[in-house]
Parts: structure tokens; sequence; C-alpha cells
């Protein structure tokens, strides 16, 4: 017996008609400008108005000093992946810019993303980032690392 052609359009088939993605954005040159209120406040503030303005729903996010990690999901009616990491990056970049008075880059120019198949898909990355700040010693337990949230439950 053959397999079926386009086995992977099967696999497709398994996604939520919109995956939760995981991202990990990293600053240029690895800057450790990101564990602090204010990098912290900025990106919040985005990433809180990206689903009314981009269709960008952001779930749990931490941010370590150099990298940020944190769970998306687009509506149905979003900006395109690349377009919308690139629209706040920007933004978040200029904000930065203008409260610190500095010129520097703020991030890399590319991302990482990984669509997630299901909730232990996601707990399983959860679990993961959420002790990036133990195995680094910034902080004796997940919880006390306060650059760390949830805007939206992202449900599967």
């Amino acid at each position: 017996m053959t397999e079926p052609r386009h086995r992977h359009l099967a696999h497709l088939a398994s996604f939520a008609a919109e995956p939760v993605v995981f991202f990990t954005v990293v600053t240029a040159r690895r800057q450790a400008v990101l564990s602090n209120e204010e990098a912290h406040g900025i990106l919040r503030d985005i990433w809180a108005e990206a689903g009314e303005r981009n269709g960008w729903w952001v779930g749990d996010y931490l941010l370590m000093p150099d990298h940020v990690h944190f769970f998306a999901r687009a509506g149905r009616e979003a900006l395109p992946m690349k377009k919308w990491v690139q629209m706040w990056k920007s933004l978040s970049a200029r904000q930065w810019k203008r409260r610190q008075g500095r010129e520097a880059s703020l991030w890399q120019p590319d991302y990482f993303d990984r669509y997630l198949r299901s909730a232990d898909d996601y707990s399983e990355k959860w679990a993961y980032v959420e002790a990036n700040p133990v195995r680094k010693g910034l902080a004796a337990k997940p919880e006390n690392w306060p650059y760390r949230g949830r805007i939206h439950d992202l449900r599967f």
C-alpha cells in the first residue's frame, strides 16, 4: 500500500484553527538590557494592546537579560507573523531609545518561532522557560523572577 502524496496536510490539520506560537527574540549583540521594570513595562504595554490593534494575543511571557520568550496566538484578521514581530520590535526599540537616550539597536533582526500542538506542548515549554532565571542564578524560584507574566489565557 502506498502512502498518500500529501501526508503533511493531515499533520497541519491537527493544529487549532489559530495555533499558539512560542517565540524567542534576542537583543542585538546580546545586550543585557531587558531585566528591568522599564523594559518590562514597555513590552507588556505593547503586547497588551496587540490583540485589539494587530490581532495577536500574547499569553505567558518571560524576559531574561538578553532575550525574551513568549507565547502568542493570531486571530483570524491578524497581521502576518513576520510583520507583527517587526512592528512590536520597532515600537519597543523606539520607546526604549526615547527613554534611555540610546541610539544602538535593541533587537537582533531575526527571531525563533515554533507552533505548539497541544496544551501539553505549551505546559512543557512554559516549565522550561520559567526555570531559566533559576538555571542562570537570577532567582531562587521561578515565581520570584519579576519580569514575567500572563496577558491573556491562550486556551487549547
